[in-house]
């Protein structure tokens, strides 16, 4: 399992307050799925992948990450699992603005040390696989919301991460753009990629393999997707 999860609880302590986020979950990822995460607003599910992004801690329970027992490591030995083994997808995009596509998606391997030459192949060859080879000049204001979410795709691939955390990514975008962010997920997916997305989104979940559906911090329903949306070159059919 590239995750596990088991018996998993988060509490929040402000003076003599505690707010119960997560209230002892369990759950696994294999190797290649694709799962939705859902559940309203408070439902616990940004605190999960907060914890499964490394970017939180639990307060009770056991994490592995491809192996690792995440839930026993701290400081910079969690940051570089976080670095090598999670690639993220956020709404907001998060490029830096005076950056170009290119030297964007080259962040992530600066950071693990990658020497120049390779590093730009690298981020080339990502920027190739979500159909931004023609843009790689660009910075972001020179470009389309669903090419920025395309390009911090491709960051979130160059490390070759042992999971892609997205966190609604499609929520910014209008339906078209939406559908060929999805459609390269499923083509990522296709090739092997593991993918966990959190979505409010019924149809966009819908494009995954497998639904968890989360609330009020306990996980109610885990189930595969029956009629799954398959998207070819921007169009969708059941």
């Amino acid at each position: 399992m590239i995750i596990q999860i088991e018996n998993l609880r988060k509490v929040y302590r402000t003076g003599r307050l505690e707010v119960s986020a997560i209230r002892g979950i369990n759950i696994s990822v294999a190797q290649g799925e694709f799962v939705a995460i859902m559940g309203q607003s408070g439902s616990g599910k940004s605190t999960m992948m907060n914890i499964v992004g490394c970017l939180d801690s639990l307060t009770s329970g056991k994490y592995f990450l491809d192996g690792d027992d995440v839930s026993q490591i701290q400081g910079n030995k969690l940051a570089k699992i976080r670095n090598k083994k999670i690639g993220f997808v956020f709404q907001s995009f998060n490029l830096l603005p005076k950056l170009t596509a290119l030297q964007n998606v080259e962040l992530p391997m600066m950071y693990a040390g990658m020497k120049g030459r390779k590093r730009r192949d690298a981020a080339m060859e990502a920027l190739e696989k979500v159909g931004l080879k023609d843009r790689v000049h660009h910075k972001p204001s020179e470009l389309s919301g669903g090419q920025n979410q395309r390009v911090a795709i491709a960051r979130a691939l160059v490390n070759n991460p042992a999971i892609i955390l997205a966190d609604e990514p499609t929520g910014n975008l209008d339906s078209r753009s939406g559908n060929e962010i999805m459609e390269i997920f499923q083509s990522l997916n296709a090739e092997g990629a593991t993918i966990v997305m959190v979505t409010h989104e019924q149809h966009i979940a819908a494009c995954t393999r497998r639904i968890a559906t989360f609330r009020d911090g306990l996980i109610v329903s885990d189930e595969p997707v029956t009629d799954q949306i398959i998207f070819n070159n921007g169009s969708a059919g059941e």
